[in-house]
C-alpha cells in the first residue's frame, strides 16, 4: 500500500501520516518511513542533533499494525489502548529509513494485541507490546 492506499484504512492526515508504504505479508505488516528531516517533531528535538522522538516511533508501530486489523476498511478507528515493555535501543535520525514489523498476537472483541520491532538498517531501534481498540 502506498500513502493513498493508507489513508482509506487510517484517519490520520498531513504530518501525523508517519508511512510511506506498509504491506500485510503473511500476517505480519511491513512498514516503511523516511525521515526526510523537514518534520515538525524534528525542529526542537534537539537543535543541532535532531533526534526522532520516542512517541513518534512507537506512534509508526501503531499505524504499521493497523493494516492488520478487521473492520478498519469500514470506517472504524482504532484508538491505542496500551503501550507495554517498550524499549528504544538506538536513536533514529534524519535520512534514515524506518522499517517496521508488527504482528497481532491475540483479539478479543474489538481489542487486538500487537508485537512491534522498528529498524534502521539491520539496527533495531525499538520494540514494544501494545494494544488497539478499533471503534
Amino acid at each position: 500500500m502506498n500513502r493513498e492506499e493508507i489513508m482509506k484504512i487510517l484517519p490520520h492526515r498531513d504530518d501525523m501520516l508517519l508511512l510511506d508504504r506498509v504491506e500485510n505479508i503473511d500476517g505480519v505488516a511491513h512498514g516503511e518511513y523516511l525521515v526526510k528531516g523537514d518534520e515538525f517533531f524534528l525542529r526542537g528535538h534537539f537543535p543541532g542533533n535532531p533526534i526522532v522522538p520516542g512517541v513518534i516511533l512507537c506512534e509508526i508501530l501503531a499505524q504499521s499494525a493497523c493494516v492488520l486489523l478487521p473492520g478498519i476498511e469500514s470506517g472504524k478507528t482504532p484508538y491505542y489502548t496500551s503501550l507495554d515493555k517498550v524499549r528504544f535501543k538506538s536513536p533514529v535520525k534524519s535520512g534514515d529509513l524506518i522499517k517496521t514489523e508488527c504482528k497481532i498476537t491475540r483479539s478479543k472483541g474489538p481489542f487486538h494485541f500487537a508485537d512491534g520491532a522498528l529498524y534502521v538498517g539491520d539496527r533495531l531501534a525499538v520494540s514494544a507490546t501494545f494494544s488497539f481498540a478499533i471503534i
